[in-house]
């Protein structure tokens, strides 16, 4: 069967109110999708008000085109807006979960060894800022990791069992909760879902990595479209050897594919959240989000 693409159009808009002047500020923003075997990047632009004194960018470790801006003016308000344009291919069509390897061989090929080969997926099987792997988590997860059982089969079923265990609740958790607090909880959002599942899986020596996205919502049949309802989205990535890396979605319980945009990728939500940095002022602040998800 030929592959055929889907087009969708993002729109991202952030604004920033200060309830005193800013008076200088400097920014790191993940907000460049990242072109891959799946993903191909047609257009992509962004702006910023007020127009910052000096913009740079780089790719970090993890392949992520990172935007650096400073605002050297006085300000009250910071708006960043950003569009793109992506084609996405379906990238599952040939994943057999049942004849992935064997979870506890990719553990054991990937547990570290002071002589043995250096693997990169190898970076992702320990803790990071928002996610340690404790035993709680290691407990949670072997249910769906069964003597023998293939390692995508086992990362589908704990994807199942967590979206079915854990309540969708944006008022529970903060952008900084950790992993752990949110496995007590049982409760989050979609950052709260993928970081839990991460760490359940490197709790078991088997490398996971965060996503960061959009999601395409389409809306009930006869009900139009709330332009700017979507909102940023992630996801989860598990190194599977001979698929690659494969990525679910315990908030919605499904593989990620063509209703995904990956925006970046890393250890944790602190390594591609949209924008952080240091800002002098500002008193206390609120932030408005709208982003729309548009096949084309």
């Amino acid at each position: 069967m030929k592959n055929v693409s889907t087009v969708l159009s993002v729109s991202h808009r952030t604004t920033y109110r200060y309830s005193t002047y800013v008076e200088t500020a400097q920014h790191l923003a993940t907000i460049r999708p990242i072109a891959c075997s799946w993903q191909r990047v047609i257009s992509h632009s962004e702006s910023i008000e007020p127009t910052p004194s000096y913009m740079n960018s780089r790719v970090d470790t993890f392949g992520n085109d990172v935007l650096y801006f400073a605002l050297d003016a006085p300000h009250e308000r910071l708006q960043l807006i950003s569009e793109t344009t992506v084609a996405l291919t379906p990238r599952w069509t040939q994943l057999d979960p049942e004849a992935t390897p064997r979870w506890e061989d990719v553990a054991d090929a990937l547990r570290f060894r002071a002589t043995g080969e250096f693997r990169p997926e190898v970076e992702f099987c320990f803790a990071s800022p928002n996610i340690v792997p404790r035993p709680s988590l290691r407990e949670y997860a072997l249910p769906s990791f069964t003597p023998g059982m293939p390692v995508a089969a086992g990362a589908i079923d704990l994807m199942h069992r967590i979206h079915e265990d854990f309540a969708y609740r944006p008022s529970s958790t903060m952008f900084d909760t950790p992993a752990e607090r949110a496995f007590e909880l049982k409760s989050g959002v979609c950052q709260d879902f993928a970081q839990v599942m991460i760490g359940c899986l490197r709790a078991l020596g088997l490398p996971a990595r965060y996503v960061s996205g959009y999601l395409r919502n389409d809306p009930p049949p006869g009900q139009p479209r709330l332009i700017g309802a979507d909102a940023s989205h992630a996801w989860v990535s598990v190194f599977c050897p001979g698929s690659g890396w494969i990525d679910l979605d315990p908030t919605n319980d499904v593989l990620a594919d063509m209703d995904h945009v990956t925006l970046a990728i890393g250890r944790d939500y602190s390594d591609v959240s949209l924008l952080r940095g240091m800002i002098l002022g500002g008193g206390a602040h609120r932030v408005e989000v709208g982003v729309t998800v548009l096949p084309l």
